[in-house]
């Protein structure tokens, strides 16, 4: 009964902690050139948003994640809060706005709010859905490198961390370019429920980006080979077990990005990943892109959700974009 006791404070202490913001949205009708349900390279530009908000922890989104079909969505910033909302679509299906955002600490395991920048870098997330009340996120760190699962209630979550056991050369590396993409295989996967951890600045010894992946029975490293002056940031998995990284860099003054499909089979222990690019630009329509996800529309649509983070800099934006794959 104690134990109860403590977690329901827990839970009431962290969603007392949670801030309202409201968040307004730009629309960005074109990208590259196309407009909303055009080619850009591999994949069609469904939409996209530019996010700000007079809130002062609003920012810094580092990764994304959505909660069931209706729009909710988790994100992490790296100054350790989550922000979660909804994504509303207009009657095209275009990203419209998010509502409905707040904004709560991340706890560490003792309920206790993260005390300083080295413990709050978060750059990785990914949704765990179980039934029975029992969905979680699972968060990837880097300088304080670790990762942690929080549960989530109503879409949003709550309460203290729960730590999640990684090899040890990753927990060592303690620098803002370790561990920088979490994401769990879906159930087509060769590798099913298995967390694959992406590093940024740990080259393997094949040259590529060290990598390792965590199940039961598909356990063991692998590595990543990137673009030339781009480095992973993100990671998700397609429904049907394709695997894609998302990649940044920085080109004179402006941001690139790449993004890469991985063949299911190719994604196992022992592999050098590497695969097809779905999109590669450099310049102004894109900025410091961090995150990635894989969603169900409200539509029924699977989409690609991509988010950049502006490290609360007046010349960096928060950027949400949408696409789709051509059938």
């Amino acid at each position: 009964m104690k134990r109860l006791l403590g977690v329901a404070a827990a839970l009431l202490t962290t969603s007392a902690l949670a801030e309202d913001a409201t968040v307004n949205a730009v629309q960005l009708p074109t990208f590259f050139g196309t407009s909303v349900g055009q080619l850009v390279q591999g994949l069609i530009y469904r939409g996209g948003l530019q996010l700000n908000s007079a809130t002062d922890t609003f920012g810094g989104l580092s990764a994304i994640g959505f909660v069931g079909t209706d729009g909710k969505l988790v994100t992490v910033s790296d100054r350790g809060n989550f922000i979660s909302g909804q994504l509303i679509y207009d009657e095209a299906q275009t990203p419209l706005s998010l509502i409905g955002v707040g904004i709560a600490p991340i706890q560490n395991s003792r309920g206790a709010d993260l005390p300083n920048a080295f413990t709050r870098d978060a750059e990785a997330l990914t949704v765990i859905e179980r039934p029975d009340n029992r969905s979680a996120v699972r968060v990837g760190f880097e300088n304080l490198t670790r990762v942690a699962d929080f549960h989530l209630e109503n879409g949003v979550p709550i309460g203290p961390a729960s730590e999640v056991v990684i090899p040890e050369w990753i927990e060592a590396a303690r620098t803002n370019e370790s561990l920088e993409a979490v994401c769990i295989a879906p159930p087509a996967s060769p590798v099913a429920g298995s967390t694959l951890l992406l590093t940024e600045g740990v080259i393997a010894g094949d040259g590529a980006h060290a990598g390792y992946l965590l199940g039961k029975n598909d356990k063991g490293p692998l590595s990543y080979i990137a673009g030339s002056g781009t480095s992973p940031t993100d990671c998700a998995f397609l429904p049907n077990g394709d695997l894609l990284v998302l990649e940044r860099g920085v080109v004179l003054i402006s941001f690139s990005a790449r993004l890469v499909r991985i063949k299911a089979a190719d994604v196992k222990p022992g592999a050098q990943m590497t695969g097809e690019v779905l999109f590669e630009g450099t310049g102004g329509d894109l900025d410091n892109m961090e995150g990635v996800a894989v969603h169900t529309t409200p539509s029924g649509e699977t989409r690609i959700t991509l988010i950049s983070d502006n490290n609360f800099n007046d010349w960096e934006r928060n950027l949400l974009l949408e696409f789709s794959l051509p059938e």
